[in-house]
């Protein structure tokens, strides 16, 4: 017998406008970019690229800037980079961005999919009926500018638009891919010595020297399916002496204050890092005993970011726009549903709530944590 389905699936990941609104009126991005930074002197890359997984682009914001830093760090050194993501408007702010990129580091190949975790890192659907479907482009930019690549991204959105279908998981509501999709960027005039590295069909190597995983879970869900559906496929792929960065938020903030203000019971942060890194290290201890974990304390571990608010705006009458977007980001950091959120709407007492932390803390700021696990050297 079928499970009864929920009227409004949830679909957190896959709200745009709260998501947008999140991005521009925050800091978050810049501070996880920051976070990530101080990994990049720690990898140790090895011929014929360095290899970097993100295990969910969002708008390529954070990539971006993970890739501005790695090239001043390896101006020479060619990349492979590998996104996952679902979402075909994050894809294509995403690609938007990827000019830049190609003309000031020209050894760069960018893959974009939209597969599952335990299959995006070897660029591989498991079924053999999701393979027989599966939508592999490989793209060779022609020119030498940022100009040139853009126009030929841009043509490529009914490409994007077919492959990035998606239909609703019944049980979780969370958007699914129609066909397994693949799309591969590089520079023509780079190919020669990209040759190596460029990915084919069935022939990835799926081994990575740095993976990203920011906000890579619904924060409700049990710590064993995080492990077990994110974090184990993500350290499976790490080469040797490869570091996957995990970062999530922590409700230990300002934020879970106007949450609470509204609904007291919210508690939708249950699992922290260390939770997170015993049952990983518990799973993967017989069959990858060379992983390490750090969890780091607080200090090292933990990172704030903030909402945008000129000084001005606090030491008189909060504007409404400036409330709302305060409102915004607790509810999405809190990923509530959009159920409650429209009985929340139906009365005044939330932008009350929200002022009042807004005035008591001088401003609205958010906590996240990471941390790291770490592949020996071979």
């Amino acid at each position: 017998m079928s499970q009864p389905q929920p009227e409004h699936p949830f679909r957190f990941f896959d709200n745009r406008g709260k998501y947008l609104l999140f991005v521009t009126t925050t800091s978050e991005k810049q501070a996880i970019a920051a976070r990530i930074g101080q990994e990049l002197t720690l990898l140790e890359p090895r011929p014929p690229a360095l290899r970097l997984f993100d295990a969910g682009m969002g708008d390529g914001t954070v990539l971006m800037r993970v890739l501005r830093h790695l090239h001043r760090l390896y101006p020479t050194v060619p990349f492979l980079v590998v996104g996952k993501e679902i979402s075909l408007e994050d894809v294509r702010m995403s690609l938007e961005k990827l000019p830049d990129r190609f003309h000031e580091h020209p050894q760069m190949v960018a893959v974009v999919t939209n597969m599952y975790y335990f299959e995006a890192t070897g660029l591989r659907p498991k079924s053999s009926a999701a393979a027989a479907l599966l939508n592999w482009h490989e793209i060779a930019l022609e020119g030498d500018s940022a100009h040139a690549f853009d126009a030929q991204i841009q043509g490529l959105q009914s490409l994007l638009a077919e492959g990035w279908q998606t239909r609703s998981s019944p049980k979780t509501g969370n958007p699914t891919y129609v066909r397994p999709s693949v799309l591969v960027l590089y520079r023509k005039d780079q190919e020669y010595v990209l040759d190596r590295i460029v990915p084919h069909p069935g022939e990835a190597e799926g081994a990575y020297d740095l993976v990203v995983a920011s906000q890579p879970y619904r924060a409700r869900l049990p710590v064993a399916t995080k492990v077990s559906y994110v974090l184990e496929p993500m350290v499976r792929c790490l080469a040797p002496g490869g570091r996957m960065i995990a970062i999530q938020s922590t409700g230990r903030d300002p934020g879970m204050e106007i949450i609470r203000s509204v609904w007291p019971e919210a508690d939708p942060f249950r699992s922290p890092r260390q939770a997170l890194i015993a049952a990983l290290e518990a799973r993967m201890k017989e069959t990858l005993p060379d992983l390490h974990y750090a969890a780091g304390d607080d200090a090292q571990a933990e990172f704030r970011y903030h909402l945008h608010i000129l000084p001005e705006e606090l030491s008189s009458t909060i504007g409404s726009s400036t409330l709302l977007a305060a409102w915004n980001a607790a509810v999405y950091v809190a990923q509530i549903d959009d159920d409650r959120l429209v009985e929340a709407l139906g009365g005044g007492a939330y932008l009350q709530a929200t002022e009042a932390v807004l005035k008591q803390h001088g401003g609205l700021w958010f906590l996240d944590e990471s941390f790291v696990v770490h592949r020996a050297p071979a």
